[in-house]
């Protein structure tokens, strides 16, 4: 797949010119799935949430937006283009 017929994961908006690839479940728990998000999202999954968490969410993107941070997160960059890139904050 190219970044061109896809959206990330998190936020939904379509990619610039840089793609990650998340392990829903991480690679530490033995996860294999990936979903492909915008590198800010990534680092914003992990800032917010340690590796047992994200383990027991999986897939659940609705579980990960449950979380105030990541919710405030997802409909600020929702207006950003493809490729901004801003210093990731973790939970406060």
């Amino acid at each position: 797949m190219s970044a061109d017929d896809q959206t990330c994961w998190l936020c939904t908006r379509p990619f610039g010119k840089r793609i990650q690839w998340h392990h829903t479940i991480p690679k530490s728990k033995k996860g294999r799935d990936t979903v492909p998000v915008h590198p800010i999202c990534h680092r914003t999954i992990h800032a917010n949430f340690t590796n047992a968490e994200l383990a027991r969410m999986g897939a659940d993107r609705d579980a990960l937006l449950e979380r105030d941070a990541l919710s405030k997160f997802v409909s600020w960059i929702k207006k950003k283009p493809p490729d901004f890139h801003a210093p990731t904050r973790g939970p406060r």
